[in-house]
């Protein structure tokens, strides 16, 4: 029988995380008066232990034991040979997928949300904020915080509120509150629906309401959680990479040719590429693609400059591949990856040439999720789909030019509470979308005047 499944034994788990920042130069975050920020400026959102790591520079930094604990409930994830998908496209190339779809809450997420949770527990915090798209991270936030005896508040995109209500009830069986956004409970909220009644919502404007309601917390015990985009949460999601690296060298793989993964904020592009970015800057000869939508083309399309991470500006200004934090995407069904930003540090590998950005239509994205489920048999969130899309097009290329490539994607999460994106594929509901270069012009004007990194 072939070997289908990589397996490595808990005791093989990554001790430390690789942290990017330490190799690739980066502009600072800056404040409203246009300096770089202070550890100290963060301390009303975050706590000062996950602040350190988010300025860190050190390129190794220890996973506490408590986290690994908490991490082995369900790693390390299996790496899996594509076997049956490679037969369906008659490739020579070797597909692989690091399949976190077997965490509790059915995705990548709960990598940060675990160790998060935990350093806001170890400075004694009681209550974490949070916002969620698609529902993936609200979810791993309200699981890992049930571990740790924390609150968890979530304001979720109402778009997805909508679409999603298992991802609801995921979170309420976990202890979780989960909230439309925008609500009448902040003054971000209230401020957006008085402007637009109707609007289906944006991480943005989420982001706004979690962080509002953090920082008025009259007590001082309530913290604000990100489940994307900032250094330390890339970080987190390294033991991804780090354990395929472990999986592949199993197997007599020194390195892949083609890493793959989709790319929303850029945590899970980044768990999985960030350590063979390591390599790449080292001189492996590695391609490394990150796909992200047609509606939502922060990385293909999008300039690079400062920004704010959401609409209220409540974030300091990040040096970041941006559409305009005034930017409201288009309500396609892969709800985690419409954020108007995209992390710095996979904005940094970008302009740096280590990282090829890709986009791709929501049909081609569902086709490509349909192919896997009937021939690998798992049903993919419609995030994945971009990442497989993007490896049938590597694998098909690879066919075109008779090469033997290995080719290596991140199946970042099941998609068994999407189905209604898929229902509406299956009856030919769904339609592409491709963000006009004027609409970015129009919210991307809005920084006029904005620092450049």
């Amino acid at each position: 029988m072939l070997q289908k499944k990589i397996f490595l034994d808990e005791s093989e788990m990554p001790r430390q995380w690789y942290n990017l920042a330490a190799d690739l130069k980066m502009s600072p975050p800056l404040g409203p008066d246009g300096k770089p920020i202070s550890p100290e400026m963060l301390a009303p959102v975050f706590p000062m232990n996950i602040i350190e790591q988010e300025v860190s520079t050190q390129r190794w930094i220890d996973i506490p034991e408590k986290v690994l604990e908490l991490l082995s409930i369900w790693r390390p994830s299996p790496l899996v040979r594509a076997y049956a998908l490679e037969k369906a496209l008659g490739t020579p190339a070797k597909i692989y997928y690091k399949n976190e779809s077997v965490s509790p809450a059915g995705s990548h997420k709960p990598n940060t949300a675990v160790a998060q949770a935990y350093y806001n527990k170890e400075f004694g915090i009681k209550r974490i904020t949070t916002e969620t798209g698609a529902g993936q991270w609200g979810s791993a936030l309200s699981f890992a915080c049930s571990l740790l005896d924390l609150e968890c508040k979530v304001f979720m995109v109402r778009v997805s509120f909508d679409q999603k209500p298992f991802r609801q009830m995921m979170m309420n069986t976990w202890g979780g509150k989960c909230i439309p956004s925008p609500s009448m409970e902040t003054a971000a909220g209230r401020a957006v629906l008085e402007n637009d009644p109707d609007t289906p919502g944006s991480l943005g404007i989420a982001i706004s309401e979690a962080i509002e309601a953090a920082v008025t917390d009259p007590t001082g015990e309530t913290r604000y959680s990100l489940g994307s985009v900032l250094n330390h949460v890339m970080l987190h999601q390294t033991i991804i990479g780090l354990e395929t690296k472990k999986q592949l060298a199993k197997v007599g793989i020194k390195k892949p040719d083609v890493v793959i993964g989709c790319c929303g904020g850029g945590s899970n592009f980044a768990g999985l590429s960030f350590p063979f970015v390591n390599d790449k800057i080292n001189g492996a000869d590695i391609e490394i693609i990150g796909a992200e939508p047609s509606s939502c083309p922060t990385l293909t399309k999008a300039p690079f400059l400062y920004d704010h991470g959401d609409i209220a500006k409540m974030t300091p200004l990040l040096p970041m591949h941006s559409l305009g934090h005034t930017f409201i995407p288009a309500p396609i069904h892969a709800g985690g990856l419409r954020y108007h930003g995209m992390a710095p540090l996979v904005s940094a590998a970008v302009e740096a040439g280590l990282v090829n950005p890709v986009s791709l239509h929501q049909n081609e994205c569902y086709n490509a999720g349909v192919l896997f489920a009937k021939t690998e048999g798992i049903i993919p969130a419609p995030e994945t789909n971009h990442a497989i899309a993007a490896t049938i097009r590597e694998a098909l290329k690879a066919k075109e030019e008779g090469k033997e490539k290995t080719i290596v994607f991140n199946f970042s999460g099941h998609g068994l509470m999407d189905l209604v994106g898929y229902e509406k594929f299956l009856q030919g509901q769904l339609t592409d979308y491709e963000l006009p270069d004027e609409e970015i012009a129009k919210t991307v004007a809005l920084l006029k005047g904005y620092p450049k990194p």
